[in-house]
């Protein structure tokens, strides 16, 4: 009798966890497949770090290969789901089709940047979901202030100087808060000419930063942002962003090269094409992550709107700490259904608390419910992260004790370009290429920048 196949779609927090829990389970029973962009996971809450030069790129990715042993792993982007014929079609790194016939199928896409209809917002701003938007945002910022140094026009100086970032959740809050921090370390060492700091803008329209933590945490990460010179602007966005700088709802014009778009995410759009039931986008499962009418097939994370049990008639967030639990619970009840595990179960949540890193020793932390702030909770925060690291956590704490004796390396590597790390993208985790399907009109390798 042949072994049972089962396809994970997406390596993300739930698609990862997923996967090492059915292998621990199955115990070489199943055939087990897990089909991403890449060969690493993404541990995206130290993704900020990155882009301010506090981590390397490769301390955030972890091997799939290297540490999920009896799970193979298949290069390719799933473009098509097939329930009735349960095959998972897909194109491959070199753009070859292919695809996977399943027994059991998840779905954990994951999320990808949410569009507004802004004018100029999808031409002329950049996300922040994938390593390659990481990168060329560090590159970027890197260049605008050297640039500014060497500009003898004052209001071309101030513009390539000034940084917005829209969105004051966690991901721009900490994005404001670590390069807030990297540009004053470039502005002292490419004497910048007389005048104003580097400037920073965050921009939400909730009347707070981090609306979704404590008011007292949200008070704390505001009170640090001040105090480091962001200018932390609430019921405010953008209006219109052009070339030359973005337009505020509040009628200010404000003259800008970089415009970072942090508003929030949305489920891949593979969800969607599944035609089944759908809630603001996510795939509707039931508390066992099973969708309804469809036995043989799963989903977690971003990609499901699974029912909160602790507040019936609503669903979980789209946060990682969701993903990584539903992950393990999709794991485990996919080798329920099929023999391998233990029964099948609810998915059921305890709030663990939340962690913003704010840069150097500053946090803002509600570990267990208990608000934390200051050195304490840059401890907690970061010995969150070190323990939720599925690898990496030697260097991760290498280079933040190099961090803290050393200068930062404010260099431009150049490996990414701005046509290739569009907004709206379905594949935040690739960098377009030259010559790709998704290659940008007239765009090359030696092409000129087209950011803000």
């Amino acid at each position: 009798m042949s072994r049972p196949h089962v396809v994970i779609v997406g390596a993300g927090f739930a698609g990862y966890r997923a996967a090492r829990t059915l292998a621990r389970l199955t115990r070489n029973r199943a055939d087990i497949t897990l089909l991403n962009p890449t060969d690493y996971f993404l541990y995206l809450p130290l993704l900020p770090q990155v882009a301010a030069g506090v981590l390397e790129a490769r301390r955030v990715t972890v091997s799939l290969p290297g540490t999920l042993r009896g799970v193979r792993l298949a290069l390719g982007e799933a473009d098509r789901v097939d329930l009735d014929g349960r095959t998972v079609h897909y194109t491959d790194p070199e753009g070859a089709p292919g695809a996977l016939r399943y027994d059991r199928l998840v779905l954990a896409v994951g999320s990808v940047n949410k569009l507004l209809p802004i004018p100029g917002v999808a031409e002329h701003a950049h996300g922040f979901r994938g390593l390659p938007e990481a990168l060329y945002l560090r590159d970027h910022v890197t260049r605008q202030v050297e640039l500014a140094a060497a500009d003898d026009d004052p209001g071309t100086r101030a513009a390539r100087r000034t940084f917005v970032v829209v969105g004051a959740g966690y991901t721009g809050t900490e994005v404001a808060a670590q390069l807030r921090m990297l540009t004053d370390g470039l502005a002292r060492r490419t004497s910048l000419p007389p005048g104003p700091r580097p400037r920073w803008i965050l921009l939400d329209v909730a009347p707070r930063v981090l609306p979704e933590m404590d008011e007292r945490l949200s008070r704390t990460a505001e009170r640090v942002l001040r105090a480091r010179g962001v200018e932390v602007r609430t019921g405010t966005s953008v209006k219109e962003a052009t070339h030359d700088g973005v337009l505020l709802t509040d009628g200010e014009f404000v003259a800008t090269r970089t415009l970072v778009w942090c508003v929030g995410v949305r489920p891949d759009p593979l969800v969607e094409a599944v035609g089944q039931p759908l809630e603001q986008g996510r795939l509707i499962v039931d508390p066992y992550l099973g969708v309804p009418g469809r036995p043989d097939v799963f989903a977690c994370g971003d990609a499901a709107a699974v029912p909160d049990l602790g507040r019936p008639g609503e669903f979980t967030a789209m946060t990682a700490q969701h993903a990584w639990r539903q992950g393990r619970v999709a794991g485990e009840n996919v080798a329920a259904s099929l023999g391998l595990g233990r029964r099948r179960r609810p998915y059921r949540h305890r709030d663990l608390g939340f962690a913003v890193d704010l840069g150097g020793i500053r946090a803002a932390a509600n570990p267990l419910g208990v608000p934390l702030s200051g050195p304490a909770a840059g401890v907690v925060t970061r010995g969150y992260h070190l323990a939720a690291l599925p690898g990496n956590r030697l260097r991760v704490a290498a280079d933040w004790l190099l961090d803290s004796v050393l200068p930062r390396q404010g260099v431009q590597l150049g490996l990414v370009r701005a046509w290739s790390v569009p907004l709206d993208t379905a594949s935040p985790e690739l960098a377009r290429v030259p010559g790709g399907p998704d290659r940008a009109p007239g765009a090359g390798p030696d092409s000129e920048e087209t950011s803000p």
